[in-house]
């Protein structure tokens, strides 16, 4: 289990983290969300003792985690890939790792077949692609069997193959009740592995619940309206301050509606005599959800293209 305390680290007069606390419990993956500049990097790094909190507490399994004699064996760590000697062969690089945590040699060869680098196990770091950097830093990470988890944009670089293998990894590990945190910019891949989400925005904790709660927050949802009268129903909608657009091949005779709920678009298309074939309200993605609540958060938001 990971906790967080009122943890707070500051640079000079700013605050990169600010009195923030959450819990990452075993037996699930929890995502760690933020948008740049939120703090996600200076948080992993205060839980994994590689920066002092200015105040407040991180602890790994009950204890900071500098604590953990052979560290290793009590959390596993992949927070960045190209943070490797390039001359060395990644068997050299896990069995240094492994000798200086008293864990044994079959434990290198275990964790190259783990994530499918035993054919290159003697090949320089270097001429790794970053996908094969990254499979190294899990089996890293992995290499202790250790009972916390802890992983930064895992899937930079990955093919699509890798990334399905690193979210069935993910999962499994999980369901051996270990406790997985997952920090990544990619909401695809939070909706389909994280059980729960930590949400941040400069610094400050925004939620922390389950995935499905988080995206329930979210109040951008739109209505799936199918008719053979689409031209005569969106003209209706958008007189009634609603947002209409097609959705769908040409000819799909749907519309995606945002600004008006079911109920009165159902009223208005009978007001109109238009025949409804289709009425079905969607809630925000966690994409649409991410964005809306942690808009006032975006430390840096780009212009509009000209």
């Amino acid at each position: 289990m990971i906790e967080v305390n009122e943890l707070t680290k500051r640079h000079g007069g700013k605050s990169a983290v600010e009195q923030l606390s959450f819990t990452v419990r075993p037996g699930q993956v929890t995502g760690f969300l933020g948008p740049n500049g939120a703090g996600k990097s200076t948080t992993l790094r205060m839980i994994l003792g590689l920066e002092a909190p200015t105040s407040g507490s991180a602890t790994v399994s009950g204890v900071p985690f500098h604590h953990h004699p052979r560290g290793l064996r009590h959390a596993g760590a992949l927070l960045d890939a190209g943070q490797v000697h390039g001359g060395r062969s990644a068997a050299a690089h896990l069995s240094a790792l492994a000798r200086s945590n008293g864990i044994g040699r079959s434990w290198v060869d275990e964790v190259l077949r783990e994530v499918g680098l035993a054919d290159v196990a003697n090949r320089r770091i270097g001429g790794f692609s970053l996908g094969m950097k990254q499979r190294l830093g899990i089996a890293t990470a992995l290499l202790g069997d250790p009972p916390v988890l802890v992983f930064d944009e895992p899937i930079n670089g990955m093919d699509p193959e890798g990334v399905l293998w690193v979210r069935r990894l993910f999962r499994r590990l999980a369901a051996e009740g270990r406790t997985v945190f997952l920090s990544s910019h990619l909401m695809s891949e939070m909706a389909n592995t994280a059980d729960r989400l930590v949400v941040i925005g400069r610094g400050r904790l925004i939620a922390a619940e389950s995935v499905e709660d988080f995206a329930a927050r979210g109040t951008l949802r739109s209505v799936r309206v199918g008719t053979p009268q689409t031209a005569e129903l969106a003209a209706v909608l958008t007189a009634a301050g609603a947002t209409v657009e097609p959705e769908g091949p040409a000819g799909a005779e749907k519309l995606a509606v945002t600004g008006l709920p079911a109920d009165r678009i159902g009223a208005l298309a009978f007001e109109n005599g238009i025949r409804l074939d289709e009425l079905t309200t969607r809630t925000a993605s966690l994409e649409a959800a991410f964005t809306e609540l942690t808009a006032d958060s975006v430390e840096y938001r780009a212009g509009r293209p000209r």
